[in-house]
């Protein structure tokens, strides 16, 4: 009993969906700092406020959609929809995560602190207002992942390059749209109200665009950014085999992996519409999940050991 009671708390905090604050560790990853024990522990750390201001978020945006949750074939079975967290539970909950992770942030430095408390303030204008505006809905998601990002920044101390900014800007618009696409295709307009203002080929449109602009911030970003040489063991020794080997050129044979995992994920979205849950298509779909890995040894290779 006690089991299933962890269980539908770990549901209603949205536990799965904290893959999405991995994007915290950008920073030192492409900084070649990922082995440097003292910022990799600073990014762990904002990583675990970023999961407990998500996770309070999470919980006040069940608790504002309730309504509309209840008639949701999918969402409906959610702790809060449900009935199986009640709304005094979640509200006291989403408080205390809050509280809990803007002081914990309030000891890590105030510029990451003041980050924090716009993070959780932008969360709470989505849930209340945001959401219920097309277009507005899907950059405040964009947004999110930005600040994000700024918190790995902010926590290392080490910038990321525009063209990779650019690259997880773009990149979670495509995401925010295509998850737009099919709570279009799937539910309609009664689910969401700015789903009123969608149509399907306004939603094809703008998968297209982002897609495109992910795709090519991401290869300006291979060619005109020369990706950090971090000094290991398997570094050195390999810069005497090659002692010309230049890691920019290389970077872009990484190239083909991100249009893949865009190409699949958009397949999954048209031939399954199942873009509605896109942590799940993450980490289950098998060819996007090798993509990724093979997308992630290729930048760690070229970084930390060639």
């Amino acid at each position: 009993m006690e089991k299933d009671r962890l269980f539908t708390y770990a549901k209603a905090l949205r536990v799965n969906q904290w893959i999405k604050n991995l994007v915290v560790f950008t920073a030192i990853i492409f900084s070649g700092e990922l082995f440097t024990p003292l910022l990799l522990y600073r990014s762990l750390y904002a990583f675990i406020v970023f999961c407990l201001l998500s996770s309070g978020s999470y919980l006040l945006n069940d608790i504002i959609d309730y309504p509309f949750d209840k008639k949701h074939p999918i969402k409906k079975f959610r702790p809060i929809a449900s009935g199986k967290i009640t709304i005094p539970q979640a509200t006291f909950l989403a408080f205390i995560l809050t509280l809990v992770a803007l002081i914990i942030s309030l000891t890590f430095s105030l510029p990451f602190f003041f980050l924090s408390l716009a993070f959780i303030l932008l969360h709470f204008l989505y849930s209340v207002s945001l959401k219920k505006y097309a277009i507005i809905d899907i950059f405040t998601i964009s947004f999110s992942f930005m600040m994000r990002t700024f918190g790995g920044e902010v926590a290392s101390g080490y910038h990321i390059p525009i063209w990779l900014l650019l690259t997880i800007f773009f990149v979670s618009l495509f995401m925010a749209t295509v998850k737009r696409h099919a709570e279009l295709v799937s539910h309609g307009v009664e689910t969401r109200i700015s789903m009123i203002s969608y149509k399907e080929h306004l939603l094809d449109f703008l998968t297209n665009t982002f897609a495109t602009a992910t795709i090519i911030a991401y290869a300006f970003y291979t060619y005109f950014e020369k990706p950090p040489q971090a000094k290991t063991i398997f570094s050195e020794f390999f810069s005497t085999l090659f002692p010309t080997f230049e890691a920019r050129k290389w970077m872009m044979i990484s190239i083909p992996f991100v249009v893949y995992g865009i190409a699949r994920y958009a397949q999954l979205l048209y031939e399954k519409v199942e873009g509605e849950r896109p942590e799940k298509i993450i980490t289950t779909d098998v060819p996007l999940i090798v993509t990724m890995l093979l997308w992630g040894f290729i930048v760690i290779g070229l970084i930390y050991i060639f």
